[in-house]
This record gives structure tokens, C-alpha cells and sequence, in this order.
């Protein structure tokens, strides 16, 4: 689809759409680059891609359609193959009367029209629509698969002979292998794999019962039920990871724990794999870690206002520490990649030691720990020091050894990332003291902790409502949340707050197309502990965490609740996800 720049020119200055300057400047920048004024004008945000395709829309005489939260009954989105729609960005919307009414992105390619209506044999009429309606359509394929995934599993186990998993006997290995390699089997493992990433599950359990297999996905940090198969085929399926994951098919008695990949031309993920005994057989764990993914900035993590410009602080510095604490699962690592990404230039040299390297990142040293072979944080630390590093990552401090040797390294001119398991910023201090470490030492090393949690983020089309005055009562009675909770809301200028609880429109989840549970996506909250003069003070003198908690409240920091409540009254989630994760 081609329009000449001097005919937008012309339509966006007669409808007045941009001021006549910034189209002159959008012009000579487009002439300048060798591009066309429309890509200029989408890279500028002069128009939203919406309006700017009505309008080329209106140029060219053909209907514009937005299909973003629409829903394709299944017979008419295969009326194009899956392959086409993808190739071409097509798709079929709307049949009546021997017409096929399409969306496109190219309304004028008339020879991907013309085979469509020779393959179809209906008229089409063809709509100019969006990347991001092509996109939510295509996903519509895929879900339009799901149900069909169950009939595929359901199909092929009827023909899955069942092996013994604990038969202990010559030539078990074999028929593993054997039933690992029948095509039966291989679909349904491809199956759960492709469901997963089509989900964007975290995680997939495969978990063995007496007399059924069920699989549950970890979404957005909460496991759904995905699917129920046959216990019959459950060795194959577990022999058949194993294979993938090279460990041993025949070992039903010990854990194991092993790795593979899975590729295909949309997307590239590492799978960790768990496999665990259990009474009904072998419970499998995998862990899909994207391998396309970028680090994702401060902000889009969650990060905002003061909060925000103490964590740049400390990570402006040469030397001292910088813990991240939270329970397994609440993205601490997610967010040491994102700091370590904002240190990565080439004038600095980082090293890491991980357990598992769960994204690999160019120009960074990174470390996988083999406990095996000797290999623990505190060896591969130990050798790190010597690899001349400006920045040191350590996965996390589990032993007092690996935070003496970390502590160390930051008394010796390096800045170190890490995480701790612990509760709250404050508990990290005698966390580190319970493991040996000396006050004075912790005291005149650790510039800023943060603790995290990972809160469900509403989906863009949500309910919105008022607290009762009961209701308004009881929260602010809530122990989760400060006295001068009110307080914080109004510096943060939360509409309402100058009412109380009960005048703050809040939001709450809303089901729809593309989030059944009203959520998508996940965002932290935060607290971030600043480390000055009177919090040393405290903790040489092996204060308590509330103390430090209570000097720190008095200082001015945010709780992670505050954070959390700021963020609901923003409609960025809701207060019972804050409160979910909080009293978790």
C-alpha cells in the first residue's frame, strides 16, 4: 500500500490533524532519512497508528476495521489457514451472502486477494486494519486451538501401550526409550510445550495421581489446571523429557534435574526441568525461561519517584552493596538483570555467578554454578575477585562463607549485586548477622536493600468502584496498612484521598477475551531501604528489624503496601492482588 507523502501532506494539513510546523519538520526529516512521512509521523507519535490508518484508509476509499477485543467465531477465522494469515496479515472477520470480508495490513496486495478468493470461492472485500488487531486476531488461532488440544491428547493415548516405570527389570531401559520415540507420546509432549508458550505460562507441572495425569500452568504467578491425560501415558512422557533433558530414563528413585531447548521461528525458550519422585510415579517441574527476551528497565519493573532515584544512586556507585530480597518467585533476579543492564558499557567489566544463568546477556561473564563438581557460590565468587571485575552478581547469599566472601569484594573496590531470602528490606540486616556476618562489616558495605513482591497488573478494560464507610473502616484499621497511609496517597495526589479511604475510586478485575481472569501481565511493588548514618548506627548495635523498620518509616520510607496501595489507586492493579501477595 502505497500513498505519496505530498498527498498525506495534503489531507493531514486540510484536516488540520498536525500543526503545519511539526508536518514541515516530519517532511524534511522524512526527505533527509529516505523515509516515508507516514513512518516519520508513527515514530513521533504526531498521530496515533489508529488515526493515521483511518486516514490513509480514507485516501485510498477502503473501509477501516479495528478488531482489537473483538472475538472470530472459529469457522470463519479458518477459512484462511493459520500459515497464509501469518504470511500475508489477513484475516477473515465476517461472511454473509458469498462475500469474505478481510482485514489486512496491505489492502493493494492484489495477488495474495486473488488466490484467497480463487482457494474460497467467495467475493472479498477487502478492510485496511492494525498491526495490533492483526496480532489479537492471530492469537485467536492458537486458542481456537486449545480445546483441539485436548481431543489431539485424548486420540493419541488411546494408543499408548502403558510401561512400567518401576519394573526394575533387564530391558526397561529400552522400552523407555521405545515409548519415548512413539509419535503418540512426542505430539503430546510437543502439545503441553506449545500450550504452555501460547499461554505464557511461567512454569508447567506434570503431576501423576492414581489414576490420571494433571497439568497445570504457572500464569502470571498463580497455577491454573491446563489439562487432564490417561495414566497410561505417563512414563512415556516423563522418559521422553528426560531424553530431551539428557538425564537418565531408567533412575526412577533419586531427583534429577536437567535442561533443553525449544526453538521455532516465533520464539526461543530454555526449559529447566525438576524431575522429583513422588508416591504415584514422577513429578515433573519445568521452568521456561525466554531466551529472546531483553532486560526490562526499572520503570517498566515498577520502579517510580523517590524509590526509583535511590536504587540509580547506589548503582552509581563504585564500590559497596546492593541487596534484593524477596520469597522464591517475587522477581529478584529479573530485577539484578535489569540493574546490571543499566551497568553493561563497555568501559566496565562484569562477572556473575548464577544458579541456573536463567538469560544470557551479551558482554557479561556469566557463571553457572556446579555444586557436583565443587563448583558452589562461594568458589566460583572466590575466583571471580581474581578475573579483575568492576561489577560482581552473585545469585544469592545462602551461607555465611558466600556473604563473608561477598562483603569482602566490596570492601575491595567492586559494587555487588545480590538477593537474600527474606521477608522485608529491614529483616535483611539480621538475617546477615544470624549467618555470622559482623555488624560493623554490614554496616560499611550495604548501600540500599530492596525488598519485592510481584502483584497480577489489571487488564486495560476493568470495573471501578467505591469502598463502603464499613468497608473504608476495616481497611483502615487493617494492620497491612500505616496510619498515615491517607497521608502518602495525598503526596502522591491519588485523587479522592482528601475524602478518606471511601473516596478513592479503586478498580477491580473484569474478565474479558483476552484475560479470563481479569489480569495480564505482573509488576512489582517495592520497598527500598537507604542505608545512611542512623541506620548504621542501628544495626552495629544489632538493632531488631522492627527498629530498623521504625527509624526508616521516620525517615521516610515507603512500605511495600504503600507501594502497592499507590499503584491500585492507579488502577494499575487492585487492592486484593496487593493484599494477596503481601499476607501470602
Amino acid at each position: 500500500m502505497r500513498i505519496e507523502d505530498a498527498q498525506l501532506k495534503a489531507f493531514i494539513v486540510d484536516g488540520n490533524l498536525i500543526p503545519p510546523k511539526e508536518v514541515d519538520a516530519a517532511e524534511k526529516e522524512a526527505a533527509q532519512s529516505k523515509k516515508r512521512l507516514a513512518d516519520i509521523i508513527r515514530a513521533k507519535n504526531l498521530l496515533s497508528e489508529e488515526d493515521l490508518l483511518k486516514l490513509e484508509a480514507y485516501i485510498l476509499g477502503i473501509p477501516f476495521i479495528n478488531l482489537e477485543g473483538e472475538e472470530i467465531p472459529p469457522d470463519i477465522l479458518r477459512i484462511i489457514p493459520e500459515p497464509i494469515a501469518k504470511k500475508h496479515n489477513i484475516i477473515a472477520y465476517r461472511k454473509e451472502k458469498g462475500t469474505l470480508e478481510v482485514a489486512m495490513l496491505d489492502p493493494e496486495d492484489l495477488q495474495t486477494i486473488d488466490f484467497i478468493r480463487r482457494t474460497v470461492r467467495l467475493k472479498l472485500l477487502p478492510r485496511l486494519t492494525t498491526v495490533a488487531s492483526i496480532k489479537h486476531v492471530l492469537r485467536q488461532y492458537q486458542k481456537s486451538l486449545e480445546a483441539e488440544f485436548g481431543d489431539i491428547i485424548r486420540e493419541e493415548a488411546g494408543g499408548v501401550k502403558a510401561t512400567s516405570e518401576f519394573a526394575g527389570q533387564e530391558g526397561e531401559e529400552g522400552d523407555l526409550k521405545q515409548a519415548a520415540e512413539e509419535l503418540p507420546i512426542v505430539r503430546i509432549v510437543d502439545t503441553l510445550l506449545k500450550h504452555a508458550v501460547l499461554q505464557n505460562a511461567s512454569d508447567i507441572h506434570i503431576e501423576p495421581l492414581e489414576k490420571e495425569v494433571i497439568v497445570r500452568y504457572r500464569i502470571d504467578g498463580i497455577l491454573h489446571d491446563a489439562m487432564t491425560l490417561p495414566k497410561q501415558v505417563h512414563s512415556g512422557v516423563v522418559a521422553r523429557i528426560k531424553i530431551l533433558s539428557n538425564l537418565k530414563i531408567d533412575e526412577h528413585r533419586l531427583p534429577q534435574d536437567g535442561r533443553f531447548k525449544l526453538e521455532t521461528d516465533e520464539y526461543k525458550y530454555s526449559l529447566r526441568v525438576s524431575i522429583l519422585p513422588v508416591y504415584d510415579g514422577e513429578k515433573i517441574v519445568m521452568r521456561l525461561l525466554p531466551e529472546t527476551s531483553k532486560a526490562i528497565t526499572l520503570e517498566a519493573l515498577g520502579f517510580r519517584g523517590e524509590a526509583l532515584e535511590h536504587v540509580y544512586q547506589a548503582l552509581r556507585k563504585p564500590v559497596g552493596m546492593l541487596l534484593v530480597t524477596g520469597p522464591t518467585g517475587s522477581g529478584k533476579t529479573t530485577t539484578l538483570y535489569s540493574m546490571v543492564d543499566i551497568l553493561n558499557t563497555p568501559n566496565v567489566n562484569i562477572s556473575t555467578v548464577e544458579d541456573p544463568v536463567e538469560y544470557r546477556m551479551q558482554r557479561i561473564n556469566q557463571t553457572q554454578i556446579r555444586p557436583d563438581i565443587g563448583l558452589t557460590f562461594a568458589n566460583g565468587l572466590r575466583s571471580l575477585v581474581r578475573q579483575d571485575p568492576n561489577v560482581i552478581m552473585v545469585g544469592e547469599i545462602r551461607d555465611k562463607e558466600t556473604a563473608d566472601l561477598a562483603i569482602n569484594a566490596s570492601l575491595t573496590g567492586h559494587l555487588v549485586l545480590s538477593t537474600l531470602h527474606t521477608n522485608s528490606a529491614a529483616g535483611a540486616l539480621p538475617r546477615l548477622i544470624d549467618m555470622g556476618v559482623e555488624p560493623f562489616l554490614i554496616a560499611s558495605t550495604i548501600n540500599v536493600i530492596i525488598a519485592q513482591r510481584l502483584v497480577r497488573k489489571l487488564c486495560p478494560e476493568h470495573d471501578s468502584y467505591h469502598l463502603t464507610a464499613e468497608e473504608a473502616k476495616v481497611f483502615g484499621s487493617n494492620a497491612f496498612v500505616r496510619e498515615d497511609m491517607l497521608a502518602m496517597l495525598k503526596k502522591e495526589k491519588i485523587k479522592g484521598a482528601e475524602k478518606g479511604f471511601e473516596g478513592i475510586e479503586f478498580a477491580r478485575p473484569k474478565a474479558g477475551v483476552d484475560c479470563p481472569d481479569g489480569y495480564k501481565g505482573r509488576m512489582g511493588i517495592y520497598e527500598i531501604l537507604v542505608i545512611n548514618e542512623t541506620i548504621r548506627r542501628l544495626i552495629v548495635q544489632k538493632a531488631s528489624s522492627d527498629e530498623i523498620l521504625k527509624q526508616a518509616r521516620a525517615e521516610g520510607m515507603m512500605t511495600m503496601v504503600e507501594d502497592g496501595m499507590i499503584k491500585a489507586a492507579q488502577d494499575i492493579t487492585s487492592v486484593e492482588e496487593v493484599l494477596r501477595v503481601i499476607t501470602e
